[in-house]
């Protein structure tokens, strides 16, 4: 069920799915999704994909993940948290591509820049549990969302475990803005969904992206921090 449906001021069909909650399908046409696949590779190339684990149990993700910008997320048996640099390698994160930081300019109507861009990396049968995103002091702040590559059957709720959820089909190039009332809402990707290539035309995410045929990206971007505490 969709709520309304407009065209923004520069053009991409806007949906609001519930108060707060936007999707932008077709925000990035196929060369603005290139582009944007070969930034990611760069940035992987400084910032390995790793398996994060979850708190207590050390149970892996089916997600691989890495991150961009001044912080980045990481879970692993000590809990879930921003921390400056690569778990693994000690390196701090790579630069937030400047597309990224667009979008974010464009979509996010905040006043402060982003300071996390978490990227997670979908094998075909990864999944995302639902959940809320929640670990960031800016409440205030939206969450953005951009995907690549395959398209991901998204679910999404209310603020509530137990409340209703609907699905969505989020394909390559789309945008989703998470932030009024529904910033705290439960949301997770249910699975990948094999379909036909998508009318804008996925491009084929570059070698040095870990995803397998058939795979998906999603590029998270979040204000971490309140403003003046940065």
């Amino acid at each position: 069920m969709l709520w309304r449906l407009e065209r923004t001021p520069r053009g991409p069909l806007l949906i609001e799915l519930a108060p707060g909650l936007i999707h932008y399908p077709g925000y990035l046409d196929a060369a603005g999704q290139a582009a944007l696949a070969a930034d990611l590779a760069h940035a992987l190339a400084r910032a390995p994909a790793f398996t994060p684990t979850m708190p207590r149990t050390g149970k892996p993700f089916s997600v691989r993940m890495t991150n961009c910008g001044p912080l980045g997320w990481v879970s692993d048996q000590a809990g879930y948290r921003y921390q400056p640099a690569h778990p693994g390698t000690g390196v701090p994160w790579p630069p937030i591509p400047p597309a990224l930081l667009a979008a974010w300019s464009d979509l996010a109507a905040y006043p402060d820049p982003p300071e996390a861009c978490l990227v997670n990396l979908y094998a075909p049968g990864a999944r995302m549990g639902l959940h809320q995103d929640r670990d960031e002091d800016a409440l205030d702040a939206p969450v953005l969302s951009l995907s690549l590559g395959a398209t991901a059957l998204f679910r999404y709720g209310g603020p509530r475990r137990g409340d209703p959820t609907r699905s969505l089909r989020l394909r390559s190039g789309d945008a989703l803005v998470i932030g009024g009332a529904s910033r705290l809402i439960f949301h997770g990707v249910d699975r990948i969904v094999p379909e036909p290539p998508d009318l804008l035309g996925a491009p084929p995410l570059p070698e040095p992206v870990p995803v397998p045929p058939g795979g998906r990206v999603n590029l998270t971007l979040r204000r971490v921090t309140l403003s003046g505490r940065a």
